[in-house]
């Protein structure tokens, strides 16, 4: 194997490649566990690059973080899923909570339960 293929087996492109196939994976099991399809949305988070928002079909939701827009992009349209600009409309109206996330999002409020 000469430099060159050495180089792009093991640099930054390689390296975005593994992190697209283990996100992909992610998805796809996702969508699988949740009536075998999904949506998702992906947001900018700073520095630790971006969120993907999963709703399946089934209303469950989910995130996963990738380390740039690309690779989420990539990810996302390797394991099949529809990318939406915006967590709105009828993809939000999708979501489908429980009591853990109602808890939480209480305990965030003034009197609120308590962190545990």
């Amino acid at each position: 194997m000469d430099s060159t293929q050495q180089a792009e087996e093991t640099g930054p492109d390689a390296k975005a490649q593994r992190w697209v196939t283990k996100l992909a994976k992610e998805i796809t099991a996702f969508a699988e566990e949740h009536g075998g399809g999904a949506d998702a949305q992906i947001s900018y988070i700073g520095e630790r690059g971006v969120r993907i928002v999963l709703v399946g079909e089934d209303g469950g939701w989910g995130d996963l973080v990738a380390p740039s827009h690309e690779v989420a992009q990539k990810a996302a349209r390797k394991a099949g899923v529809t990318v939406h600009e915006a967590l709105d409309g009828d993809l939000a109206a999708r979501i489908r909570t429980g009591p853990y996330e109602w808890e939480r999002m209480a305990g965030i409020q003034v009197g609120g339960p308590k962190e545990r």
